[in-house]
């Protein structure tokens, strides 16, 4: 009994962050959502307690299941320079599939919820710094293995990986020109070949 809530538990999670990720939290009526996920309002609120905590357990899902599969490249324990310039590759080409329209729930998140929202703002708080922290893994392995050079401020290159990388997420739920997220991905990478010149 208990596999099988848990079971019914994320696929109902799933069901409420696609429908977060097309319309974001203020544009998701409970209503909506009681369709979608296709449960009562007493139910729902039963298992998630209110909106917001649905949203919540959203987000939480969406960082422990979704999220570690997009950053697994930058994420593994050799990634380098190349698991960086895939991880912008990946994400401008994924603006003509999966992400067209939707974008990442979190960065999403981060622009429509941002300080406003306590609650939500600490799962994007957890991501900004998980993303930071992968790239300036990635980052290390690069300059020790030569492909960036030793001088190189790792910091301040992860801070603008993670700054670029999510202004891509949000070009994609604008669904700006395909062409134009791989331009600035291009761009935002090349930082790489500068370092490699020192």
């Amino acid at each position: 009994m208990g596999r099988t809530k848990q079971y019914e538990r994320a696929e109902l999670l799933d069901r409420a962050i696609e429908l977060f990720r097309l319309q974001g939290f203020n544009g998701t009526s409970t209503a909506e959502l009681v369709a979608e996920l296709g449960v009562n309002r007493k139910s729902m609120y039963a298992e998630f307690g209110s909106k917001q905590g649905l949203f919540e357990a959203a987000l939480e899902r969406y960082s422990r299941e979704h999220l570690s599969r997009v950053l697994a490249p930058i994420e593994a324990p050799e990634a380098g320079a190349d698991a960086i310039r895939d991880a912008f590759t990946g994400y401008a080409s994924a603006s003509t599939g999966w992400f067209a329209g939707r974008g990442c729930l979190m960065c999403n998140t981060a622009v429509e919820r941002g300080a406003l929202d306590p609650g939500s703002g600490r799962y994007v708080a957890a991501y900004l710094e998980r993303l930071t922290l992968a790239f300036r893994h990635a980052l290390s392995n690069a300059q020790h293995s030569g492909e960036i050079d030793q001088t190189a401020d790792l910091d301040e290159l992860a801070a603008f990986f993670t700054t670029a990388l999510i202004g891509v997420a949000a070009c994609i739920r604008a669904e700006a020109p395909p062409e134009q997220l791989h331009a600035a991905s291009r761009v935002a990478t090349s930082v790489l070949e500068a370092q490699r010149r020192g």
